[in-house]
């Protein structure tokens, strides 16, 4: 029998990697994804809410990724019933629903994610998510396999934590600071102290209501400082982030060094 376990969801709960540490796929292109999953991340999020990626787009990224040891992660573009389905039936098991304000709200991704009578998912019998069909107890595992993860990206929305958090099928939550920032004033500058006070605030309220709590931060720096707010699952910068990056170092490495003259030309 074909399997459907998801790796993820064990993950927030305790089991595997402490703590799971990921990026975010920013290229929309099979190849960077199943490059970035052989680097040892543990998760990969693709993110629909930013980047041009269509459900066809999605669908070879998830193939690119699952050739790997990471995990998927799809950050689907808005909390849409119709979105939410095609994007299951693509194959991704673990969802992060952006803009989450308020428990019903978090109570309608929950519901798009999961079949009757926990939800509302349309059902159909043979698409990737089950395996093309060949997972034949996909209907029965679905709803306890899917994992939901509801963004938090406004003051409101984590003063509201606890509530978020207590609604049923909620497996984690992850708080947006680039947005947080921009909510309180700060738009850029996600170090800004009143931005970070509340970033912990969240993680403590989190692990008051027993809900695991992600977030991402830009750099390796910014990540160990959320972990040691208690973050139990983190992201680090982007597949982009990492490559301009490294890119723009070596290039002001080499403009600023003096041309070696007398240097062989390289035999690539």
């Amino acid at each position: 029998m074909v399997d459907i376990q998801n790796r993820f969801k064990r993950w927030l709960t305790g089991e595997g990697p402490r703590p799971p540490l990921g990026t975010w796929l920013m290229a929309a292109a099979p190849a960077t994804a199943e490059a970035m999953g052989y680097t040892g991340f543990d998760f990969l999020v693709v993110d629909m809410e930013h980047v041009p990626i269509e459900v066809s787009d999605l669908a070879h990224i998830l193939r690119a990724v699952g050739c790997t040891p990471a995990d998927a992660v799809v950050r689907i573009a808005w909390n849409d019933q119709v979105l939410v389905k095609r994007v299951l039936d693509a194959g991704a098991q673990t969802i992060m629903v952006p803009f989450v304000q308020n428990a019903e709200e978090a109570r309608q991704a929950v519901s798009f994610a999961k079949y009757p009578p926990e939800g509302v998912r349309g059902v159909a019998a043979v698409h990737r998510g089950s395996r093309f069909g060949k997972a034949t107890d996909y209907l029965k595992r679905a709803n306890g396999e899917v994992a939901v993860i509801v963004q938090l990206e406004t003051p409101d929305a984590i003063a509201r934590l606890p509530e978020i958090a207590a609604v049923p099928g909620v497996d984690a939550l992850f708080v947006g600071p680039g947005d947080l920032s921009a909510a309180m004033g700060h738009i850029g500058n996600i170090g800004h102290p009143e931005v970070q006070g509340l970033i912990e605030e969240a993680a403590k309220a989190s692990h008051a209501a027993g809900k695991p709590v992600g977030i991402v931060g830009p750099n390796p720096e910014m990540v160990r400082r959320f972990l040691d707010y208690g973050y139990d699952f983190a992201a680090v910068a982007s597949d982009i982030a990492m490559m301009t990056g490294r890119a723009t170092d070596w290039l002001g490495n080499l403009r600023d060094q003096p041309a070696q003259a007398t240097a062989p030309a390289a035999a690539y």
